[in-house]
């Protein structure tokens, strides 16, 4: 017999070489029809592992995000089944779940869209077909053997120790694989194939080009349909379409993931940093300007030439290495550590909006969301230990209020103490509490992640979710005790002698460059007032209507308005449209019967139409709107 616990703690006793299937079917039927691997002791595996000994055992579903990976990987091979059938001479060579579904690469001639269309077709006969999905272990010589026709296989063999290799079949396909897979290819109801792209076998451009296909799959229709809409909005909103668009910003080959921003994203840019020095003026806060390129003792001293220097742009001054700086913090250790500092001073709450650069490989470089220099919005906290509740909450309130203005709702997650980590069990202790009770005392929800910290200490994680529901891990409270030991960092106590502060390291944007594209998909570029590049167009009917429209462009520019004055000589339905498509969030149209009664005419972007009003009124009205930053 073998006691079986589950997660929630409890335990049964079931005959030694019981299945996970046998457990799922003995718990109920739906979680046995929805059921596509189990996690044996830790260890995900196939449903029809025998359980021989005591264990701890769970059941997962595509609801489990590890289920979910073993269901899109089941996927994938079902393409590569339906591809063989179709190709009979292509070369499978690897096919992993991603982040967003699962690719398969393959040695073929390229493929045509329409191509993806009959491999669908394909794809769902052998859904019909229920073909059970069989692990096999084999030698390395008998797979050898097997996949002798498929030198990528042989390839991947040869690396491979000696012992026992695994391989899984389903029907007469049948494929190189750790597994583990779902029981048979029924399970697999919903699925699309999304693109066709080149890629180089393991990723290097020396090696053959291969052609890859990209797909996703969920459980049910229902959750592809939603996935499909999503995605088509989530296009339309893309940051580089609307970006171009909008004449915000731009990249060139010259500077490959290094954004040009335009002059009207240079608008909301500003907007973003005013805002950001206002609340933070607010709240406390100091700010300072640290050096782009500090020399390589600097980065010895705080560990990044040893653990970051790969991602790190280095140059040689005077016979000395230096390095432009991939994160703020070192000289901010610096600056603290100037002076001799007493516990009156703390906490002290000092802020950087600084330029950082790091190397990213040019395959992952992405619009804003992706770039090799960036500025971070951080700020470093030095506290005593009985401040880090109160500091670490006044945090989580500018985060919330910053948040907020911008029309985003978040989530919050508590990552706690890694199994390597620096620092001793007290500091953890206090650092761990701290962060908790300042959570308890915001009063909003929160996910415990336990261990994934970062092995100096722990941390909370905001997670914004944008207008379509996508969320973006943004911003982070960082407890440190890393830098402040390698600086040695200290502050004068009560008592006369030198203590070690406690160091918190946050940002609320995050890099400001994806926040800034988060932004404009979350607004699909019609940005609310305050952030707008131009926030007010007068679109004159005739000639001789520009002086009276001119008057009051200045009088709102004089205001403080981002007005434009469009006097070209053309139609106000086709000036009214470009406005709209420039997202303008009030277009003022003006002609004779304005010009006499001394109004303007308002409609807003959207095409809700307000009609006649005295300019002055509506002047005071946009003030107001942009004063509240509504």
């Amino acid at each position: 017999m073998a006691i079986v616990k589950f997660p929630d703690g409890s335990t049964r006793e079931y005959k030694a070489g019981t299945t996970g299937m046998d457990i799922a079917k003995a718990v109920s039927k739906e979680l046995a029809e929805q059921a596509v691997a189990m996690k044996l002791n830790g260890k995900v595996v196939d449903l029809n592992t025998p359980i021989t000994d005591d264990s701890e055992v769970k059941i997962l579903t595509p609801k489990d995000p590890e289920g979910m990976d073993v269901f899109r990987h089941s996927t994938a091979h079902l393409m590569a089944h339906a591809i063989t059938e179709l190709y009979p001479y292509a070369k499978l060579t690897i096919g992993p779940v991603v982040e967003e579904g699962f690719y398969y690469d393959m040695d073929h001639e390229p493929f045509k869209p329409e191509d993806l269309k009959n491999i669908e077709h394909k794809m769902h006969e052998i859904v019909k077909q229920k073909a059970p999905i069989e692990r096999q272990e084999m030698t390395k010589k008998a797979a050898l053997e097997l996949f002798r026709d498929n030198d990528f296989k042989v390839e991947m063999i040869n690396e491979l120790e000696e012992g026992t290799i695994t391989i899984y079949r389903q029907g007469k396909f049948i494929d190189l694989c750790r597994g583990p897979h779902v029981p048979h290819t029924g399970l697999i109801k919903a699925f699309k194939l999304t693109k066709i792209a080149g890629a180089y076998w393991r990723g290097d451009a020396k090696n053959k080009q291969l052609q890859r296909i990209y797909g996703i799959s969920f459980p049910t229709k229902d959750e592809l349909k939603a996935y499909i809409t999503l995605k088509e909005e989530a296009e339309k909103r893309d940051h580089r379409k609307i970006g171009k668009e909008l004449d915000l910003f731009s990249f060139h080959d010259e500077g490959p993931g290094m954004p040009f921003m335009h002059p009207k994203g240079m608008v909301i840019w500003n907007e973003l940093i005013s805002f950001w020095r206002e609340e933070h003026r607010n709240a406390g806060y100091v700010e300072v300007k640290t050096p782009l390129m500090l020399n390589r003792m600097l980065w010895e001293r705080s560990g990044h030439w040893t653990n970051y220097r790969e991602n790190m742009y280095t140059t040689n001054i005077d016979q000395m290495d230096y390095a432009i700086k991939p994160m703020n913090c070192p000289g901010g250790m610096l600056l603290y550590g100037e002076k001799i500092h007493s516990y009156r001073e703390l906490p002290l709450r000092v802020g950087e909006i600084g330029l950082v650069h790091r190397h990213e490989l040019s395959g992952v470089l992405s619009g804003m969301f992706r770039v090799r220099c960036f500025h971070q919005d951080d700020a470093h906290l030095y506290m005593t230990e009985q401040q880090i509740t109160e500091e670490v909450l006044g945090v989580i309130n500018l985060s919330d209020k910053i948040y907020r203005t911008f029309g985003l709702s978040y989530h919050l997650e508590l990552s706690t103490r890694p199994a390597k980590s620096i620092g001793t069990d007290a500091a953890w202790a206090a650092a761990e509490k701290g962060l908790k009770k300042a959570l308890d005392e915001s009063g909003k929800e929160y996910k415990i992640n336990p261990g994934d910290g970062a092995f100096y200490g722990p941390k909370i994680d905001f997670h914004i979710k944008d207008a379509i529901g996508r969320t973006w891990q943004c911003g982070t409270v960082q407890l440190d005790m890393n830098l402040s030991e390698r600086f040695d960092l200290t502050y004068e106590g009560e008592d006369g002698k030198k203590h070690r502060p406690v160091m918190l390291h946050r940002t609320i944007y995050g890099s400001m460059e994806r926040f800034l594209g988060v932004l404009i998909e979350h607004y699909a570029g019609k940005f609310p007032l305050w952030l707008s590049p131009v926030q007010v167009r007068i679109l004159t009917v005739a000639d001789r209507h520009d002086e009276y429209a001119e008057m009051f462009r200045k009088r709102f520019f004089d205001a403080g308005v981002r007005v434009e004055l469009d006097s070209r000589a053309e139609s106000i339905p086709k000036k009214v449209r470009e406005a709209q498509l420039q997202k303008i969030n009030y277009i003022l149209v003006v002609g004779d019967k304005e010009q006499e009664n001394g109004t303007i005419n308002i409609r807003t972007r959207d095409n809700v139409v307000h009609g006649e009003k005295h300019p002055d009124e509506f002047l005071k009205q946009v003030i107001e709107e942009i004063k509240e930053r509504k």
